[in-house]
């Protein structure tokens, strides 16, 4: 691999990710990039560039399979870009059918229902470690509440629920490759076949669409996928903001709580999926002037695209003409871009209203990125408090129980089971 290529997955890029957008820009709209060790990439920058891309599906197609024979198994990306049969990895009629069947299913989510119970769940997180007067605000929080919302509203049972969470969290990791979410969904949608109920998974096999179990098997665990490091580094990287950054910061001390503006900012400048959107052309084409190979990957940076000295404006707040989401017709369909706005909303500002004196424990710059080629996500976000008082849950119809412990340095929480059976019942 010659040395001129950005390596997206290097610690130095994580750090300071937009010096190196504003540095690859010098030379277009599209730059030579490394995804992994030896894996190269075509990255597009800028916004229009990017546009153009993510609507011409005909030029820019989303099958992966003809680069993926070209990789390791061991590739370190592999993952998350090995084709599946999922709305994420096709085109035409397929993509149309399955996509339809995934918009519809997730249209029927209630969403005031569904904040409600991810209020009380934030609560049962918040309760974990309030006592403490410290957390880490991603391991003990933001890591999990995404992934029981997305549980949740698939309608999973407790050990169900269990299997699906560490299987996330572990393809994340980049510990696992997919098998442990891909068995426990498969469990899941074998289930809900012979006992559907009011969820998203019954309403996927219910649909016209008439999809297979390893269709809605591949649907649903694409949900989990994006239900988890995704809306995680959305929430941890909104309260970071908060937190950090003067112009939100200030406004917190003085009893306001912007929340909907730092998400709005988050998704232009620090969005949690930084860059992916990957399209395989099959032939040599043209971008902003550039050649882009055949048969590798184009990744579009949202974050370089939003960031684009042709689009960029300090006036971001209820700006919604960003990539974020995506755009054209691989764009995360409106309903699920929903339920991720209220999700981060909500888990923002449940956090502030329960903790409202809270304070970083690090300097801004002493904040940790995780290294890797596709997320914007926080190693950590350790914070301070005081204790707040016991609370009544009405749910639970006692105080909240209060557990201290010995003092001592900070150990991040371990497994997540114990704790996902007993929220679900189990």
């Amino acid at each position: 691999m010659t040395d001129d290529r950005t390596r997206l997955h290097a610690p130095e890029f994580a750090a300071d990710p937009q010096t190196a957008y504003r540095r690859l820009r010098e030379a277009g709209p599209t730059a030579p990039v490394e995804i992994a060790p030896d894996v190269p990439a075509t990255l597009v920058l800028g916004y229009a560039e990017a546009l153009q891309v993510l609507r011409d599906p005909a030029n820019f197609p989303k099958d992966p399979r003809s680069w993926q024979r070209t990789v390791p198994q061991s590739c370190p990306v592999l993952p998350l870009m090995t084709y599946r049969p999922n709305c994420l990895f096709t085109d035409g009629a397929t993509h149309t059918r399955l996509r339809g069947a995934v918009t519809d299913a997730l249209a029927r989510v209630d969403t005031r229902e569904l904040r409600t119970n991810l209020e009380e769940t934030a609560d049962a997180l918040i309760d974990r470690f309030a006592a403490d007067g410290r957390a880490d605000l991603v391991e003990q929080y933001a890591r999990v509440l995404p992934l029981l919302m997305v549980t949740r509203i698939c309608g999973a049972p407790p050990v169900i629920s269990e299997k699906i969470v560490s299987g996330a969290l572990a393809l994340f990791d980049g510990v696992d490759s997919g098998r442990g979410i891909g068995e426990a969904v498969a469990e899941l949608v074998a289930a809900k076949r012979g006992k559907p109920g009011p969820d998203v998974v019954s309403w996927l096999l219910a649909h016209q669409a008439g999809l297979s179990d390893e269709e809605a098997v591949h649907q649903v665990a694409l949900l989990c996928g994006v239900g988890s490091e995704p809306l995680q580094n959305l929430i941890a990287n909104t309260l970071r903001l908060l937190l950090v950054d003067e112009r939100f910061a200030g406004d917190l001390s003085g009893g306001s709580l912007p929340v909907g503006d730092a998400l709005d900012e988050v998704l232009w400048t620090d969005p949690p999926i930084a860059n992916h959107g990957a399209v395989f052309p099959p032939r040599e084409v043209q971008v902003g002037g550039n050649p882009v190979p055949a048969d590798q990957p184009l990744l579009i940076s949202f974050a370089g695209a939003n960031t684009d000295p042709a689009v960029d404006s300090p006036g971001r707040a209820g700006n919604r003409a960003h990539v974020a989401f995506g755009a054209g017709r691989h764009a995360c369909p409106t309903p699920a871009q929903r339920i991720a706005r209220m999700t981060g909303t909500a888990a923002v500002e449940r956090v502030l209203d329960r903790l409202p004196d809270l304070e970083p424990a690090v300097p801004a710059d002493g904040l940790e990125w995780k290294p890797g080629p596709f997320h914007r996500s926080l190693t950590s976000l350790p914070v301070t408090f005081p204790p707040p008082p016991q609370q009544i849950r009405p749910w639970l119809g006692s105080p909240t129980p209060v557990v201290r412990r010995e003092p001592g340095p900070y150990q991040p929480a371990g497994r997540w089971g114990a704790f996902v059976r007993w929220l679900r019942g189990g």
